[in-house]
């Protein structure tokens, strides 16, 4: 069973302060920056991502950049539409829905679906995290550093090796030969 990812494009934009700074300066630059950030985020899993944008256009657009669905809707039709369509037909299809967007009539209408829904700030939170090894041993390494008062700052990449100490340089013969 697999899991399909719907993003609505300009409800995370218009909700997120690093979208915003760059919509302000040129729309398009922010829907190729939300596009990257979701082809990094999803590149090594096997789950089906569909960004959805309101269009303008006679008909339905669909193409895809880097295993990103994007969807623009028709003249008429808005993009929540298109994802409340899109979570029926998934759910018919026996897919996992996840959904991100602040708006409460798509929300709602994925979690009648069954659909999980998350906000913008959840998705936008996991763009630049690290993955989940790194994060554990990141939590483990400061668990220690707190058990042991150690300083938080102390990493232990930064020592020197150590010197073995040697008492003489006369080696001690073996058991064999005493």
């Amino acid at each position: 069973m697999g899991r399909d990812i719907l993003v609505d494009g300009y409800n995370i934009i218009k909700n997120s302060a690093a979208f915003k700074n760059v919509e302000a300066r040129n729309l398009a630059a922010a829907r190729d920056a939300l596009i990257t950030q979701l082809v990094n985020r999803y590149r090594h899993t096997p789950h089906r991502v569909l960004l959805v944008f309101d269009g303008d256009g006679a008909s339905e657009q669909v193409s895809h950049d880097r295993r990103i669905h994007i969807i623009y809707s028709r003249h008429g039709e808005t993009a929540d539409n298109v994802i409340a369509r899109l979570a029926a037909e998934a759910r018919a299809a026996g897919r996992e829905i996840e959904m991100y967007s602040n708006d409460g009539e798509v929300r709602n209408a994925v979690s009648i679906q069954g659909g999980s829904v998350h906000s913008v700030d959840q998705l936008t939170s996991q763009f630049n995290a690290p993955s989940r090894d790194v994060a554990r041993r990141a939590r483990h390494r400061m668990a220690i550093r707190q058990k042991y008062g150690l300083d938080p700052n102390y990493d232990p990449d930064d020592e020197p090796e150590p010197r073995h100490a040697t008492k003489g340089s006369k080696k001690k013969s073996s058991r064999r030969y005493r």
